[in-house]
């Protein structure tokens, strides 16, 4: 611990003493009637421990205004998306209850938006243009085990026809030539014409390899007896001639076991101005827990997902071009668990920490490394602590973005696993040999941990649970500002309000962090009650904000370009020692890998003070960015919104 930490937590807790001595000094009876709760409030509202620690409150929508908010993002209009989907909740979605709200967190008011589909558990990044892309959500709910009554799971077409694909509808059978049973597709799929292969040094003809087409299948009927417990090829119903020759299906164990979420290829993109979902060209593949992620040349790349059958795409990622509106397959297949931290690289490359939210074999894409998109090459990374507890963690990109280190914090088993991990880990990019090193522990292991960068290059890291979806009241109340130049940890006031899966943060506009969801499992320690989903906000004020004063920032330009300048006023120019270009946030499941915060040069002369864009465009990609100048004292102003083209 660091000596301004120590001195924090000394003051943290003489202040908490004095008030403990001094009033069982005057009245013991009083203060047990005073309480706990009372007291505890009396505390944190003192000036000198917010001074100290920041203040959280909770904010409370009208309740014809709540809803299970999944996603947030800060618009361009200094208001904030709120997007629930169906809110993990199969009632909204069978009766197509669809919700988003826009939150204006300056003026208090909150309004309903249309929502088209159910974007639960959908990707989403901020564009150029400064709308959000919105890619893939739910199609299906997932069926537990119990609750599954006819057989199903993944058949896999074969077409062995190099001249043609073949369409085949929903409803199409599928017969197994072993078991006999007959299955029954629920959507079209169609099937690519089998590909030629030819001996690359004599030209000779080798042979046919068959396209391929996923569909999920279910038995006809009800029951265990349609069950098959291994692989069968299956005759295709209705086919005739060459297609009955050339088409058929593979299937492995067609069972009554649990069936995943299917995602669907929807997207859209939402414009902050008119408040409105505008549908764009649907991806190829249907993914749900998909990332999106900006590459070099400004097209979003969309990577992983649950597809419309409930399978792990497989590895078969996308492009979206903002000019075109359109989606492009890329030439190579690699694969990651869901909700991958993709983050893009000064050189262009993307930096894969290894973090994700869930869905995914155990043994395949989880390892850390820098992604060549272009080549598909993957150079791993090694040293990564607790490499094994690496779902659920969190991934920031370290203050100031021109350094490239990136913090992994906690993390916990695959899939329902209680072990969780206390460890952060950070790894210097710029490195000629990168590899991760530990950082400073936190208190507790801690799944679904939040990370927000504040303007004054502190990172808030707060909330999570020691166990899967706070499991057993596993919720931990702390806050933490890591501290880059010191590699260190300080305590500040604990928030209120616990915040497990489903939830995220963001910086305002105004230098506070907003926190939002959480999804427990349970609602005790005893496992016995179901949980609740956790609608109210929350929004931490930083201590620098409890400051005599704060720097005021006006005027300038509303574009600057990169490697151009622009000139803002600042009565408080002359105590200016930092300019930050902060790329705002969309958060969802511990994955937000569009918050940066770029370090911009600049020069005072009276009461003006010219910041100049860095000229890097994987470093400053093109969009809508909040400008904070600090003061001597750490106290940063109200953001200006600024584009770079």
């Amino acid at each position: 611990m660091n000596d301004r930490a120590g001195r924090r937590r000394a003051r943290r807790l003489a202040i908490g003493t004095a008030v403990v001595l001094a009033l069982a000094g005057m009245n013991g009876p009083w203060l047990y009637r005073f309480g706990t709760e009372k007291y505890h409030q009396y505390q944190i509202d003192k000036p000198e421990y917010k001074a100290e620690n920041g203040k959280w409150e909770i904010v409370q929508f009208p309740e014809k205004y709540r809803q299970n908010t999944i996603h947030a993002a800060l618009l361009r209009t200094g208001k904030v998306l709120l997007v629930a989907g169906s809110g993990n909740n199969q009632d909204n979605f069978d009766a197509k209850r669809f919700d988003t709200r826009i939150w204006d967190p300056v003026k208090g008011t909150i309004k309903k938006v249309p929502t088209p589909k159910d974007l639960f558990c959908t990707g989403h990044t901020q564009l150029a243009n400064g709308n959000l892309l919105i890619a893939g959500g739910t199609k299906r709910y997932e069926k537990l085990k119990g609750d599954v009554t006819k057989a199903g799971g993944l058949m896999i077409v074969h077409n062995e026809n190099p001249d043609r694909p073949i369409t085949l509808p929903a409803g199409t059978k599928f017969t197994g030539k072993e078991n006999g049973r007959t299955f029954v597709s629920r959507d079209p799929v169609v099937v690519e014409r089998a590909r030629k292969v030819f001996d690359k040094a004599t030209g000779k003809f080798l042979r046919n390899d068959p396209g391929l087409g996923r569909i999920y299948v279910e038995a006809q009927k009800s029951g265990r007896t349609y069950e098959t417990g291994t692989q069968d090829n299956y005759r295709i119903q209705g086919l005739t001639g060459t297609d009955a020759r050339n088409t058929y299906g593979i299937a492995q164990k067609l069972a009554l076991d649990k069936k995943d979420f299917q995602g669907i290829r929807d997207a859209f993109e939402f414009d902050p101005v008119a408040e409105k979902y505008i549908k764009v060209d649907p991806m190829k593949e249907a993914r749900w827990y998909p990332t999106l992620t900006t590459l070099s040349d400004g097209k979003i790349l969309s990577v992983s997902g649950l597809d419309d059958i409930g399978q792990l795409v497989p590895g078969k990622n996308e492009v979206f071009d903002p000019k075109t509106k359109k989606w492009t397959y890329l030439s190579k297949v690699r694969q990651f668990p869901t909700y991958p931290a993709l983050f893009l690289m000064q050189n262009g490359k993307i930096f894969y920490s290894g973090s994700n939210a869930g869905y995914g074999p155990d043994n395949v894409g989880r390892v850390p490394g820098i992604w060549d998109v272009d080549s598909n090459k993957f150079t791993k990374i090694p040293g990564l602590s607790d490499a094994n507890e690496m779902e659920t963690s969190g991934t920031v990109l370290l203050p100031p973005a021109q350094d490239e280190k990136f913090m992994v914090i906690g993390g916990g088993g695959v899939g329902e696993s209680a072990r969780s991990s206390n460890r952060t880990r950070i790894v210097d990019m710029k490195a000629s040999d990168p590899k991760f090193v530990d950082g400073p522990t936190l208190e507790k292991g801690t799944r679904y941990p939040q990370a927000s960068i504040l303007p004054d290059d502190s990172v808030l890291v707060s909330g999570g649970s020691e166990d899967y979806r706070g499991r057993g009241d596993s919720n931990i109340l702390q806050a933490r500002l890591y501290h880059p130049d010191t590699n260190t940890f300080e305590s500040v006031a604990d928030p209120l309000v616990g915040r497990n899966y489903h939830s995220g943060s963001l910086l305002l506009p105004d230098g506070r962090v907003m926190f939002f969801g959480s999804d427990s499992l349970y609602g005790d320690k005893a496992n016995t009650k179901p949980g609740v989903f956790e609608q109210r906000i929350e929004i931490y004020t930083p201590p620098y904000l409890y400051r005599d004063s704060r720097p005021s920032l006006s005027g300038g330009p509303q574009t600057i370009a990169r490697g151009a300048s622009g000139t803002f006023t600042s009565p408080q120019a002359s105590v200016i020692k930092k300019v930050r270009l902060i790329r705002p946030s969309a958060s969802t499941h511990v994955t937000d890998v569009d918050q940066r915060s770029i370090e911009l040069k600049f020069t005072v002369s009276g009461d003006k003070v010219k910041v100049t864009v860095p000229e890097n465009k994987n470093l400053v990609q093109s969009g809508w960015y909040m400008l904070f100048v600090d003061d001597d004292q750490g106290t940063p102003s109200k953001a200006q919104w600024v584009r770079v083209p």
